[in-house]
């Protein structure tokens, strides 16, 4: 094998987790929120006066059909494709972000499961997927991800996270802190993460999904606070403008910030307690 096959099949398929992934990942979340509420709430009327008073919400359902497929798709391009495209990744989370708006709000709206229900639902699944790929693989690090099963296991579970974290989100935005103070505990959360990244020892990995997960819910909090009601402690911004808004600072972020995919962790690297499993 030559020094460019080896140099290739080194790198994963997923970006390197840097300052400029976090950034694009919170604002992909709050995308998730307000893009999916653009579509179920504003196009297909779930907040109307006549959808408000029935028991049934079908717009909920047919907004998740709607991403879901996207997602399906996307993930399958996803898993088709040789080599990493920043492109086609982030428009994947994208599609998962929005995907879990829809499925939380009709687990909450249509099932009447509530969004403490479908969080404790969610947590196990998100738990279970991990658990599944770390027996099937021996590791959860993302920087092994490099091939259709391991990218199987990767977009399970972060669509399972993406969902719980936007019932967490709205969970404890209507358990009485509001948006703009549900963005502020899931932002000081992340914070202490950062913290413990860079003065402790803490499996590297565990943070990782920590902080993934976390981000969802700050995305959902930041997203409902841009285009709730004001009476609710929004400031009643046009939901499609916001996504729109954000869909543009993604793409110029992605421009301006170098896009590159992670490393694949020899055996050395991976024995090593940075790289714990």
């Amino acid at each position: 094998m030559n020094d460019r096959q080896i140099k290739q099949e080194a790198l994963t398929k997923v970006p390197a987790v840097t300052l400029g992934f976090w950034i694009i990942k919170i604002l992909a979340t709050t995308l998730g929120e307000t893009g999916g509420d653009s579509v179920t709430m504003t196009w297909l009327g779930e907040t109307t006066p006549t959808a408000m008073q029935s028991s049934w919400h079908p717009g909920y359902l047919i907004g998740t059909a709607m991403f879901g497929v996207l997602l399906v798709g996307l993930i399958g391009a996803q898993i088709r494709a040789r080599r990493f495209n920043p492109w086609l990744y982030w428009a994947t989370i994208v599609a998962s972000t929005t995907a879990g708006t829809t499925l939380a709000d009709f687990a909450d709206r249509s099932l009447g499961i509530g969004y403490p229900g479908g969080s404790l639902l969610l947590l196990p699944c998100v738990l279970l997927s991990l658990l599944a790929w770390y027996q099937t693989l021996g590791t959860v690090n993302v920087n092994t991800v490099s091939s259709p099963r391991e990218e199987g296991f990767y977009w399970i579970t972060i669509t399972f996270s993406q969902t719980l974290g936007t019932a967490l989100g709205d969970w404890v935005a209507d358990a009485g802190l509001g948006y703009s103070g549900g963005a502020l505990l899931f932002g000081a959360a992340l914070a202490i993460l950062a913290i413990l990244y860079f003065t402790t020892r803490i499996n590297r990995v565990a943070l990782f999904w920590a902080a993934f997960i976390l981000t969802r819910p700050l995305g959902a909090t930041v997203g409902d606070f841009l285009d709730k009601p004001l009476d609710k402690g929004g400031l009643a911004l046009s939901r499609p403008i916001a996504s729109a808004v954000l869909a543009v600072l993604i793409i110029l972020l992605a421009l301006v910030i170098p896009q590159r995919p992670g490393r694949h962790p020899d055996k050395r690297e991976q024995e090593s307690p940075r790289y714990a499993r």
